[in-house]
């Protein structure tokens, strides 16, 4: 090898030796071992696992579970993180046949759902399961 002119510095390593990439392998993995890349974030941050009450009618829902609380009241849906939500409340409408639920948000304001229980028994079912996951969820309130 010839000496570079005066101010260049020392040659440059071929492409590929400097990785430690030989013939026949794959760029960045060298013995079986991969170097230089950190391994491959996963696609979506993993859901948070817990409990959840699911009530539905033909037009409306209410769902809570980890991430919060979410109405959807004639396909228009309004999402609730739970660090957003000062409380929530929940009774059966005057005529006991449906389930109204309540979401007071941070700023004050006060967001309702109301869905039918049909048959009748179910709204004493999902009093149970939603008391249930609001406590898991909200155990002061």
């Amino acid at each position: 090898m010839t000496q570079p002119p005066q101010g260049f510095g020392p040659a440059v390593p071929q492409y590929g030796q400097q990785y430690g990439v030989q013939h026949g392998q794959q760029y960045g993995v060298q013995n079986g071992q991969q170097h230089g890349f950190p391994p491959p974030p996963p696609p979506h941050p993993p859901t948070p696992q817990g409990p959840e009450f699911v009530a539905v009618d033909t037009r409306n829902a209410i769902a809570v579970d980890a991430e919060g609380v979410t109405l959807d009241m004639n396909g228009v849906q309004a999402e609730f993180p739970w660090p957003e939500v000062r409380s929530v409340h929940y009774r059966a409408s005057p005529n006991g046949k449906a389930l109204m639920l309540g979401v007071i948000h941070l700023d004050g304001h006060f967001y309702e759902a109301v869905v039918d229980a049909r048959p009748k028994a179910r709204l004493t079912e999902w009093f149970a399961q939603l008391a249930w996951v609001l406590r898991h969820y909200r155990p002061t309130g």
